[in-house]
């Protein structure tokens, strides 16, 4: 017996994964707007609005806890986003001492192999010298 599965096609595939990404835009979207509406009033400084009611005790509670929140996770954030600039700074740095050093080395290589050619054209100069004053005494 042979059981037959049916075959999930792409465009199937393709659908359930707009669906699904339909869903969670929607969802995201809801929330977003929940949390403006929801917070908006808090955001206005009390001094621009000389005759709006105070805040009650609770409200102010949880804009203070809620900018606690903020100030404690940005001010993690921002250390960790400054160590890293520091340590990206001290790493161009280091790249860019150790590209002078390179050339420097390389122009020094330079300046070796030049002088070992000069060297070189000299040694096989006098050989050749000597080769012909050997050829005339024998020849001689």
């Amino acid at each position: 017996m042979n059981a037959m599965r049916p075959e999930k096609t792409e465009t199937t595939e393709t659908e359930t994964v707009d669906t699904n990404l339909a869903a969670v835009t929607e969802v995201e979207a809801g929330i977003r707007d929940f949390v403006r509406n929801d917070i908006a009033y808090l955001r206005r400084p009390a001094s621009t609005a000389p005759d709006a009611p105070p805040l009650d005790p609770s409200a102010e509670a949880t804009v203070n806890n809620v900018n606690s929140l903020i100030q404690r996770v940005a001010g993690t954030s921002l250390a960790e986003i400054e160590n890293l600039i520091s340590e990206l700074e001290s790493l161009r740095d280091l790249l860019h001492a150790e590209g002078q050093r390179v050339q420097r080395e390389i122009s020094g290589y330079a300046q070796l192999s030049q002088a070992a050619m000069k060297s070189t054209r000299m040694i096989a100069d006098n050989v050749a010298q000597w080769k012909r004053a050997a050829d005339g005494l024998r020849n001689s």
